[in-house]
């Protein structure tokens, strides 16, 4: 049977909407939304779709495009105006709900030195992704952390938490990463400014890393029963050094090279309830093949440079340079440098879809694996 016949047969057969129009139904569409209410067969096509359609689109921001902008912003509002002084990233298929994919907000922040921003809390779990800078650093719970180029922080839902850069410090700039959009399509979502605008520093200054970054190793005595990781910030040497280690004994993914997920310590999984992170390495010269996932990600570069395609579409990419991957498209990634490694930060939404049953993963059959460039 060809394609497009069995397109119909599905359409025909198996029990989806072929209604027309006719003047009677016009009037009875009319006559059911007075009462509130709408015919199935109406929207059927759109709301139960075969397979995934994704409204957003692939998208590509070049740092070298945006920096300047985002510094700008330090002269235009102060955090205390502006409450947090970030350029977001706007999906043309998602700006009703202000995403950069899916359900997924993502955005630039900026801040000078001594600037610190009053503390709150929401029921959106975010994430910090530290790209320039000196002297940066997130509290979270009263736990301090210092923060250097490519250090990853948590900031789960829930907890008090306040970002600043140290007076000696120079001005810093990081990735944003919240799930802000799904929290608000649940109409779950909840801002609270701290009372005192700021809270107290209770531990030592990055007791979580010195108590749960030691791989293979869990302080003795220590219960942790809260939903997320205690381990809030995870090192950029310490995850570059495990890259470098597994690429010498394994052969890695065919889809996404050498590729590593950050974890809680406490229980092996993800590191929040919804947003879940990975690093990985495309060794020198490695292209890996196309596959798709029920799920959005949202990459930025950390070291190196290549090129992603991503539903036909080619997106070269440097460090700094932050890229999207709608659900169900099919992507590869490609390392441009036949001498130096390429290293991709990520984080998504498959927490959420492995715990609703939800995850489904499918390589791209032909062509070796590759897809063929369209634009």
């Amino acid at each position: 049977m060809s394609s497009s016949r069995h397109d119909q047969y599905r359409e025909e057969v198996l029990g989806r909407a072929n209604v027309a129009d006719t003047p009677e139904l016009v009037a009875y569409y009319e006559r059911l939304e007075s009462l509130g209410t709408a015919a199935l067969w109406t929207v059927a096509n759109k709301i139960e779709p075969w397979e995934p359609v994704p409204s957003s689109v692939p998208m590509l921001w070049r740092y070298d495009d945006l920096r300047e902008d985002v510094l700008k912003a330090l002269d235009l509002v102060t955090p205390e105006q502006a409450g947090r002084r970030v350029i977001y990233f706007d999906n043309p298929g998602r700006s009703d709900v202000s995403a950069a994919v899916g359900w997924l907000y993502s955005g630039l922040q900026v801040m000078g030195p001594g600037e610190v921003a009053s503390s709150h809390r929401h029921s959106a779990s975010a994430l910090r992704f530290i790209m320039e800078g000196q002297g940066a650093f997130t509290n979270v719970d009263g736990h301090k952390m210092t923060l250097g180029a490519n250090d990853f922080v948590l900031t789960p839902n829930g907890t008090w938490h306040e970002h600043g850069v140290a007076e000696d410090g120079t001005t810093c700039i990081w990735q944003d990463g919240l799930d802000i959009p799904l929290m608000n399509a649940l109409e779950a979502n909840f801002y609270e400014v701290h009372p005192d605008l700021s809270q107290a520093i209770s531990y030592p200054v990055d007791d979580s890393t010195a108590k749960w970054a030691s791989a293979g190793l869990k302080p003795a005595g220590e219960n942790w029963s809260k939903p997320y990781s205690p381990l809030l910030k995870y090192e950029w040497a310490p995850t570059y050094e495990a890259l470098s280690k597994l690429a010498k004994v394994s052969d890695g993914s065919a889809f996404d090279g050498i590729l590593m997920d950050y974890i809680n310590p406490q229980t092996g999984g993800p590191v929040m309830q919804t947003i879940g992170a990975s690093m990985q390495m495309l060794r020198p010269g490695e292209k890996t093949k196309a596959h798709r996932q029920t799920g959005n990600f949202v990459y930025q570069c950390a070291k190196g440079s290549g090129h992603s395609i991503i539903n036909g579409q080619r997106f070269d990419w440097k460090e700094r340079d932050v890229f999207v991957v709608p659900a169900w498209l099919y992507h590869e990634h490609a390392n441009a440098s036949d001498s130096e490694d390429a290293c991709l930060f990520a984080f998504h939404d498959l927490p959420v879809m492995r715990a609703l049953g939800l995850y489904r993963e499918e390589a791209f059959a032909e062509n070796g694996g590759h897809q063929p460039i369209l634009s």
